[in-house]
């Protein structure tokens, strides 16, 4: 049996040396990802329906939606471990199904580690399984994770790591090979502040180097401080897509900023005609408008209160209230059963990173 082909990607991993870092004002090509209206049954239920949506080559893209709104059967369906029943997903013009494997590197929701293997070891694997050559690979493993803060874990047991680790040793199984595109399932789950903070700065670090980076979060606050561009899916169809800038214009969705003295901010405000959602904090409260109701008069009613507000401010709606407005509930509620036949074997995203590495 020939052994793998020899990674001839132009993305291929530069840990070492400078970045390539994008230029102001450069004219690049359009070169995009194309989910070009795809529609996928599971028996009577549909999972997406008639999804349509482009991400940008070299920009971060945010794959946004509730539990069970199709995102996860999406990525299978670019990696071609599940079929579409109708529409096409295509790279740069060319078919997913007719584009090399190594094109992609994935990172599932769910652990897709062998826990008693060591970390090193299985990365050097599974980066062999794209053509990458082991002293390349050990290299730039031990590189990667160094820079996450886990080099004295390299020849323990994945089983023995804690859960945040775990998910920054997929990531790093995921971008070890160069892939041109990175499709990240919830990727900021388990991890600390900290750690987030490095996964970001890799996001963007990555984006410099020319990747497409499209990822799924129920952290808004991290999808709105990383999203270039972003699309919000609902029940297998597309509901706002764009820019964030784009997406905040058009949102009728209002956010109003309100302070006041005291530790709390009093109940009633929830119940004020209007107000939609309130987000307390210690001192202040974000409030989320309907879009008919005038912020002037929540300031007035709060005056009227006897409230001694000492901040006031009309601020461009959040992501997470974009999303509630198109969604109709946060983003971690309300699965649905389409989603649930789709994900119903639980080792289905072990067997989805073996599929992907083994036709490298």
């Amino acid at each position: 049996m020939a052994g793998p082909l020899p990674c001839t990607s132009p993305y291929a991993p530069r840990t070492i040396g400078p970045r390539r870092i994008r230029r102001p004002g450069a004219i690049l090509p359009r070169v995009t990802l194309d989910i070009d209206h795809v529609t996928k049954r599971f028996a009577a239920n549909v999972a997406l329906d008639d999804l349509a949506f482009s991400a940008p080559q070299g920009r971060i893209f945010g794959f946004l939606g509730a539990n069970g709104a199709g995102k996860t059967t999406t990525m299978r369906i670019c990696l071609g471990i599940l079929r579409a029943d109708a529409g096409e997903v295509r790279w740069r013009g060319t078919p997913a199904t007719a584009l090399p494997r190594r094109t992609w590197g994935y990172l599932p929701e769910e652990r897709g580690l062998y826990p008693r293997m060591a970390v090193l070891d299985q990365l050097v694997y599974f980066a062999s399984l794209y053509g990458q050559a082991p002293d390349v690979a050990r290299r730039d493993a031990r590189h990667w994770l160094k820079r996450f803060r886990i080099a004295d874990y390299a020849d323990r047991r994945a089983e023995e790591l804690s859960k945040g680790n775990q998910q920054k040793v997929q990531f790093i199984a995921a971008v070890l090979h160069g892939p041109e595109v990175l499709l990240m399932d919830e990727p900021f789950t388990g991890l600390d502040p900290v750690n987030l903070a490095l996964l970001r700065e890799a996001f963007l670090e990555l984006r410099d180097d020319g990747r497409t980076i499209l990822f799924s979060t129920h952290q808004m606050e991290s999808a709105e401080a990383l999203c270039e561009s972003l699309a919000i899916v609902d029940q297998g169809r597309v509901v706002a897509a764009g820019t964030l800038a784009e997406i905040k214009r058009t949102s009728r969705a209002r956010t109003v900023r309100l302070g006041a003295e005291g530790p709390t901010l009093p109940a009633w405000l929830a119940a004020v005609p209007g107000v939609t959602a309130v987000r307390p904090g210690a001192g202040f409260a974000e409030l989320e408008l309907g879009p008919e109701t005038d912020p002037s008069d929540v300031l007035a009613t709060a005056l009227a209160r006897g409230v001694e507000v000492t901040h006031f401010e009309v601020a461009e709606p959040s992501l997470e209230a974009i999303f509630i407005e198109k969604v109709g509930h946060p983003a971690g509620d309300a699965p649905t059963l389409a989603e649930d036949v789709a994900d119903s074997d639980p080792d289905d995203d072990a067997a989805a990173r073996s599929t992907v590495r083994g036709a490298a």
